[in-house]
């Protein structure tokens, strides 16, 4: 005797919150965020509280928009004075400002209901957004790092510091302005995506940091100053593309923190009734996550007490596991002489249980 429930149509109102840790937030901790940069992907920037607020997604529209018009001035200056560092952190300032594009793509596309063709829904259009990002960003590095080389190769002037050192200032000050609306904002709604996004924010003020030390070393005389910064926000962005890279990989072959696997194992057997688990099952689709389970109950029950097993085995899941939207959760009958699953035997599929 089997059982499936699935979830995927029934709306679960309870919310899944994270604490956020504020430790490392200082400048110790801001230079190991620079190392071990952020995900662009939206899955990450995005939790219950701010997806349910009309005021989160608010403020991270009009905070994403201020980091596009800080990019946009700095964009300004760099033609006008020829300056690669400053370069470099506008295309930063401005691979930021397009995390909208898949954030966009969550909210509008990956809202309609699914279809007869599109059985899943349009989640996944959130990965396909998150590739032109890559592709960007791609594009921005082998740019700014070819400028910067070139230059270093063949120094030049650089002209209007003090419109370059403003620029930089700009672009510390939007980042920080930016960082204070999510960080109040997300503290305020509970939402740690949030606040996380806030923390980054800030952090990114460090490389207008270094765009204003590249224009002093310029006025001092040193040529290779503002190269040589351009250079080092040119790796930065290589690493926030490394993240970024790996990130959508691992989303296309619906790959899962093995962390959450144990999650739903635990609370599977946390569930009366159930005696052991099969294989789980778990891919993102946009920012929510599905599940598929098999679990274990006693051969000698009826089929309607097997069906509340699995329903109260989905409502476990549906509490424990964050972004989770759905579960399909599969009964069989503990078996120790025979297969349960013995028909599918030619078919390729699983035949016994773990």
């Amino acid at each position: 005797m089997s059982h499936q429930h699935d979830a995927g149509h029934h709306h679960h109102g309870h919310d899944h919150l994270h604490a956020h840790d504020d430790r490392g937030a200082g400048l110790a901790g801001r230079v190991r965020h620079v190392l071990r940069p952020h995900s662009h992907q939206a899955g990450d920037q995005v939790d219950a509280a701010m997806e349910a607020s009309s005021e989160g997604m608010r403020v991270l529209w009009i905070s994403l928009g201020l980091l596009g018009a800080t990019a946009l001035i700095q964009a300004v200056v760099t033609v006008m004075s020829g300056s690669v560092a400053l370069l470099g952190d506008t295309l930063h300032n401005a691979a930021d400002a397009l995390t909208a594009v898949p954030l966009g793509v969550a909210f509008i596309v990956g809202r309609r209901p699914p279809t007869r063709r599109y059985t899943y829904g349009y989640g996944r259009a959130e990965d396909l957004a998150g590739v032109v990002i890559v592709l960007f960003m791609a594009g921005s590095s082998a740019l700014a790092g070819y400028v910067a080389v070139t230059r270093l190769m063949h120094p030049r002037h650089v002209s209007d510091l003090l419109a370059v050192g403003a620029a930089a200032l700009v672009g510390l000050a939007g980042n920080e302005l930016a960082a204070a609306y999510r960080i109040r904002t997300g503290r305020r709604i509970g939402s740690a995506a949030l606040v996380a996004d806030g923390m980054h924010a800030r952090t990114d003020g460090l490389t207008s940091l270094a765009v204003l030390l590249g224009a002093g070393g310029a006025a001092l005389g040193l040529a290779w100053a503002d190269a040589a910064v351009g250079l080092a926000i040119t790796v930065a962005i290589v690493a926030v593309l490394r993240q970024a890279v790996r990130e959508i990989w691992r989303r296309l072959m619906d790959a899962v923190d093995p962390a959450l696997v144990d999650q739903v194992e635990h609370a599977l057997l946390d569930t009366p009734g159930v005696l052991a688990t099969g294989p789980v099952r778990l891919r993102w689709t946009g920012h929510s996550l599905r599940a598929e389970c098999e679990i274990v109950v006693a051969p000698d029950i009826t089929a309607a007490a097997a069906h509340q097993i699995t329903v109260d085995a989905e409502h476990a899941l549906l509490h424990a596991i964050p972004r989770l939207s759905g579960a399909l959760v599969h009964a069989d009958p503990e078996a120790r002489d025979f297969d349960p699953h013995a028909i599918l035997a030619g078919h390729g599929v699983r035949t016994t249980s773990p």
